[in-house]
């Protein structure tokens, strides 16, 4: 089974290698028809304790890490990895 990943805002990086995300979701309600916004925030395992509260991040599902930590922050990804591989191709 594929892991679940996710796109959400730091909200909070007061603990030592743990982020909480907060994760926004759209989704349409049964009976009126109408978008409404649903949040739930996650607690992350960011190993480098490199995020910033604001930051956007991915997070990808794990084994359970702690008691509340089932979440891993996604460090890079496509759009890294095609700006950094530009400047390489550009020099050589």
């Amino acid at each position: 089974m594929p892991r679940r990943v996710l796109q959400g805002t730091v909200v909070s990086t007061k603990m030592n290698k743990t982020v909480t995300v907060l994760v926004e979701r759209r989704v349409m309600h049964p009976l009126y028809k109408k978008f409404i916004k649903n949040s739930k925030r996650y607690h992350a395992h960011d190993e480098e304790n490199r995020c910033q509260e604001g930051e956007t991040v991915r997070i990808v599902e794990c084994a359970p890490i702690s008691k509340s930590k089932r979440w891993t922050v996604l460090y890079g990804g496509a759009e890294d990895g095609a700006a950094s591989a530009s400047p390489a191709a550009a020099e050589g």
